[in-house]
């Protein structure tokens, strides 16, 4: 199991997942995208464009590192990693 962080602006948008220990069966990141759009339908369309790649404004990390792949979110994952998806934030 991997563990998922939301930043809180997310549970505006998603509010059946507040207040839950998110924790899905992926081995990947695209993975842990397909289980949380599974639980709260409309999240993997926020994160990913309709080609399946990471949009701009959104940054998924595995630990403390950044993923690299964002066009196929095949950043490989061990059980026990933990996952944060964070909105990116721009202003001008």
């Amino acid at each position: 199991m991997v563990q998922v962080k939301l930043t809180r602006h997310l549970y505006a948008f998603f509010p059946q997942l507040e207040g839950r220990d998110l924790e899905v069966e992926a081995s990947d990141v695209a993975g842990v995208v397909r289980a949380l759009d599974a639980l709260a339908p409309g999240i993997g369309f926020y994160v990913c464009d309709e080609r399946g790649r990471m949009r701009p404004h959104v940054n998924v990390f595995i630990g403390n590192t950044m993923v690299r792949d964002r066009r196929q979110l095949s950043d490989v994952l061990a059980p026990g990693d933990s996952v944060s998806i964070l909105q990116a934030l721009s202003g001008g």
